[in-house]
């Protein structure tokens, strides 16, 4: 029971003391959010709120997870990918702050970073771990005497892990576009990581419990009206700790089912520029990604934040009777 218990609190008020020493930093360096022209005319209120604030949370998982490595293999993936994402998702954050505009690296780039990270997570996994890239099949124990069936994509089984994270990575990164929002959905979704971590013995579950300690603590901070963003630095290391979870419990098929919401995000960000530029200049969504779709419709950020979390509750639900 210690293995959920500490880590969770030890993560949460270390988040919260962190968090009350990074946040006067965060406002003194200004490392302001500057909202895009063509965003909701209500987030304009939100130009100036520090931002990179994922460093309040990442830096407390971190130290938590120092005294854990050693005795828990397969959380060194997850590690790696939430190290790696949040250098990506820290780049391109300072390089909004210092040019005062809301974009930073460009598509490219952060692409071809996120491939190498992937990569690197991958290796991690080979080097470190007994696990192997073989992915359970969601319901599939229903039709097999309640034992799940475990494909092997042989070859394919890299480009379609590099797919999984890079498209969790990308949807947690749109998800996080109102106050709490990402963190929320987040924080649900580790509870899925870690009954399912109980039921696979994947062994990553001090990882998932002190990061729903984070998020918790994050909180505080970032819910409606947010005081701080957690910016890129947080964002795709979010998707990288969801993405690299999946991953060490074979499970990344689950990331479509557990963590809809990211690929929601992503979906709609897609048929939103295909849609455009098919039909010289009309839009599917009233706005892109679809978060703000519902804002423009009438719902409340606040709103929001609730339907999608709840809705990531019963998704998750979903997806461990699927197992």
């Amino acid at each position: 029971m210690t293995e959920y218990i500490l880590p969770l609190f030890s993560s949460f008020i270390l988040t919260v003391i962190f968090g009350r020493i990074v946040l006067p930093l965060l406002v003194k360096l200004r490392a302001a959010q500057t909202e895009r022209e063509e965003g909701p005319a209500s987030h304009k209120v939100k130009n100036g709120t520090p931002t990179m604030g994922g460093i309040i949370f990442l830096v407390p998982w971190i130290a938590v997870m120092c005294f854990y490595l050693p005795d828990h293999r397969n959380i060194i993936p997850v590690f790696t990918a939430v190290i790696c994402f949040a250098l990506i998702g820290f780049s391109d954050d300072y390089l909004k702050v210092i040019r005062h505009h809301n974009l930073g690296l460009r598509a490219w780039q952060k692409l071809l970073l996120q491939i190498a990270a992937a990569c690197a997570v991958l290796f991690t996994v080979h080097l470190f771990t007994n696990i192997s890239f073989d992915m359970r099949i969601p319901f599939s124990s229903f039709f097999t005497g309640g034992t799940a069936f475990i494909a092997s994509f042989g070859v394919l089984a890299i480009p379609l892990e590099i797919l999984a994270i890079c498209g969790a990575v990308n949807g947690a990164n749109f998800t996080d576009g109102l106050d709490g929002l990402a963190a929320s959905v987040t924080a649900v979704i580790t509870l899925f990581v870690t009954a399912s971590s109980a039921v696979t013995n994947a062994g990553i579950a001090p990882a998932s419990m002190a990061f729903l300690g984070c998020m918790l603590g994050f909180l505080v901070y970032n819910h409606h009206p947010a005081k701080v963003f957690m910016g890129d630095t947080g964002s795709l290391a979010l998707g990288g700790f969801a993405a690299s979870s999946f991953i060490i419990m074979n499970m990344p098929i689950y990331l479509i089912i557990a963590a809809f919401i990211y690929f929601a995000e992503v979906l709609s960000v897609i048929i939103q520029v295909l849609y455009f530029k098919a039909t010289g200049g009309k839009r599917f969504f009233k706005m892109a990604p679809i978060h703000h779709h519902f804002e423009l419709s009438g719902w409340s950020e606040t709103k929001v934040v609730l339907i999608f979390t709840l809705a990531t509750v019963l998704l998750i639900v979903v997806a461990f009777v699927a197992i």
